[in-house]
């Protein structure tokens, strides 16, 4: 059912994400005159599950059905002398057609929705694209086809999808801060009771108990986004203050590596072990343990902090054990059974203050904007970071399955709307990349074509679309690859 839950999620983020990216495309090409011939979520392999268009000033409605016949007579022949296939393309009078045919009413857009749910599209006349209509292009251009516009027209159209993605995310960030404010625990609260580290953070150079100052020389508010900031910023060092003492911690050239291969939050929140509740059948309920109680040892060995807890607790599996307790100021020591999961059914109750920043819709406004321009950046930086093979962050690299994975196991439309306001960003970020076939690749040749007053052959974008699209396909591959050896590690 989790699995299910999470794959509804992903399917209906990625549906708006898609409709809203091509909507881009579709308007900025509508307000310029240019044709759309599809819009479409979805691919539409052979057949579609649904589509519609307006013919002779009528709706027109079908349901899972082949796709139209081209607009063309296809005609093949073989070249005498290099013995390679040749096709031209002959166009059918459309006043010949039936009144109904839907090929009649060129001037309207056939909206649809494919079975392929691997994205989704919006087929412009007379540009080369992903569907690499050959059959179009060698007719006469036309006044209303993307390829006879200027180029800082087609610059528009080309960037509407990715202009949207980020309107999209912008909105989405105004309406999540007006109505849930920013929670987050702060570094401050946080050194109440200093940090707790796993090995990676002893190996980097950082103790239980330390408390930070500064990351880089700059204090971090959010407690949180310290892991982000040492990997995206490539920090040095670390000033915190242990044992009383301010020091800088120095971390290691491969510090970087090591955070994005470790896939763990090396450093972590420490409170004491103080009693939140239980579950059904708690062994701990069972023996006395009332709420608010702090467990402070484990026959004799000193537990002052949850994490101190758990690293011992496992040694006792499935054993009684006497637990040292502190209720209302007196101390006390009660026989409790460990489970063979290792745990007594106790939750921690939580510690530490989390702040609170609520926001007017107003000041929702530049809140959201800057937010928007902060994901921005920082996936700019993890963009970077993959292509920097020393990282090894090409390893991290996922596909539909790392992308799932990021919902939450229930439906709870804040985190939807936050994932999908995050995955709007990254939709926006991977279609702007110099790549042809992308959004960005396009923006390429037509800034080519403004600087220098020459635009590239239709038989050179076709060639470097293929091209594109060859490598995009790989990296496809290769991300989903990772995901199904991550699932079998």
């Amino acid at each position: 059912m989790v699995v299910f839950i999470k794959i509804i999620q992903l399917i209906l983020a990625l549906s708006i994400l898609v409709i809203i990216h091509e909507f881009g495309h579709f308007i900025a090409s509508r307000i310029f005159g240019v044709r759309v011939e599809k819009f479409y979520m979805f691919f539409d392999w052979k057949f579609s599950i649904f589509r519609c268009k307006k013919v002779n000033g009528a709706w027109k409605f079908k349901f899972f059905c082949k796709n139209e016949p081209e607009k063309y007579i296809t005609h093949e022949r073989i070249d005498p002398v290099t013995k390679k296939k040749e096709y031209e393309y002959e166009p059918i009078d459309l006043n010949t057609l039936p009144e109904d045919d839907w090929r009649r009413a060129e001037d309207s857009t056939e909206f649809g929705l494919g079975w392929v749910p691997l994205g989704g599209y919006c087929k412009i006349a007379g540009m080369i694209d992903e569907s690499m209509d050959q059959a179009q292009m060698s007719q006469e251009p036309q006044p209303w086809e993307f390829r006879t516009k200027p180029a800082w027209q087609r610059l528009i159209i080309m960037i509407g999808g990715v202009c949207m993605n980020v309107i999209l995310a912008f909105v989405i960030y105004i309406g999540l801060i007006a109505s849930y404010g920013e929670q987050y625990i702060s570094t401050e609260e946080v050194n109440k009771y200093g940090i707790a580290v796993d090995s990676l953070g002893y190996n980097l150079g950082l103790r239980d108990g330390d408390k930070i100052i500064t990351v880089g020389g700059e204090y971090i508010e959010d407690f949180s986004q310290i892991p982000m900031a040492l990997i995206l910023e490539d920090t040095k060092y670390i000033d915190v203050e242990r044992d009383g003492q301010e020091m800088r911690v120095e971390l290691p050239e491969d510090a970087v590596s090591q955070l994005i291969k470790a896939r763990s939050m090396f450093i972590s929140t420490r409170m004491p072990f103080v009693v939140g509740g239980f579950s059904n059948g708690s062994y701990a309920e069972k023996a006395g343990m009332l709420p608010n109680d702090q467990i402070i040892a484990i026959n004799e060995v000193e537990t002052p902090y949850f994490q101190d807890f758990k690293k011992n607790i496992v040694n006792y599996r499935d054993q009684d054990v006497d637990m040292m307790i502190v209720r209302e100021g007196d101390t006390m020591v009660m026989p409790v059974h460990v489970g063979g999961d290792a745990t007594i059914g106790v939750y921690a109750a939580q510690m530490l203050e989390i702040s609170t920043k609520e926001y007017s819709f107003w000041q929702s406004i530049p809140r959201g904007f800057k937010k928007t321009g902060k994901e921005l950046s920082d996936y700019w930086k993890q963009l970077k970071l993959i292509f920097n093979p020393s990282t090894g962050a090409y390893e991290s690299l996922g596909g539909f399955i790392a992308i799932g994975s990021i919902f939450p196991d229930s439906f709870i439309w804040e985190q939807f709307w936050r994932m999908t306001a995050f995955l709007s960003i990254i939709l926006a970020v991977m279609n702007i990349l110099p790549i042809p076939g992308l959004d960005g690749g396009h923006v390429l040749f037509l800034i080519w074509e403004v600087v220098t007053g020459r635009k590239p052959s239709d038989k050179f974008l076709e060639r470097a679309t293929t091209i594109g699209f060859i490598f995009l396909l790989i990296l496809i591959i290769y991300a989903n690859g990772n995901d199904i050896i991550r699932l079998f590690r």
